[in-house]
């Protein structure tokens, strides 16, 4: 089961990542309590191995500047979250990093209709931390997928049986408070999903 732990912003919480053996660590470069500068990421970025994929993260913003960003702080993937058009993945595809979809369940779900590498399929509000009707989408997205949306280390199983996803992907779940990670919170989430 791949495993990405994204709005990371402290070098104790990357290692944990890291350690627990995530598989991608995303940082938020968009509107967010957990917003990290291009500046941040990359200082963020430089303490994760190359078999882990850095994933920046934007809600919104238009390719230029996540361009930029992704020029910036040398993240290997980028991740557009929200019903950004067809052409911003397009307008990516030359900085030759993994490109990231994330979408609510009434989206397209078939994972490359956009020309991306991986598909997220997040709650209806995505950042509640809320969790949602997961077995809805079973059967329904296409290729690598990952369920995010509401998830932690006491109810990733039963997500992951009810969804049957690829891989997860986890941000409030792991904190203590919008923004703020725990160690031993990412610590438990991968060895719920791979214990």
């Amino acid at each position: 089961m791949y495993v990405k732990i994204c709005g990371l912003s402290d070098p104790a919480h990357v290692a944990a990542a890291v350690e627990a053996g995530a598989d991608a660590i995303g940082f938020v470069m968009t509107r967010s309590p957990r917003r990290v500068t291009p500046e941040r990421a990359a200082e963020l970025a430089a303490l994760v191995p190359p078999h882990v994929l850095t994933v920046g993260v934007f809600r919104g913003e238009d390719p230029e500047t996540v361009r930029a960003a992704v020029l910036a702080s040398g993240v290997r993937g980028v991740q557009l979250h929200g019903r950004h058009p067809h052409g911003d993945f397009t307008a990516l595809k030359d900085l030759g990093v993994r490109l990231v979809r994330a979408v609510d369940a009434q989206a397209d779900l078939r994972c490359g209709a956009y020309d991306e590498d991986l598909l997220i399929v997040d709650a209806p509000h995505a950042g509640s931390g809320l969790p949602w009707d997961w077995a809805a989408v079973r059967g329904r997205p296409t290729g690598q997928w990952m369920l995010a949306g509401g998830l932690d280390p006491a109810n990733v199983r039963e997500a992951v049986a009810a969804a049957d996803p690829w891989g997860v992907d986890v941000s409030s779940g792991v904190e203590t408070a919008p923004g703020v990670k725990d160690s031993a919170l990412i610590r438990a989430f991968l060895e719920a999903v791979r214990g």
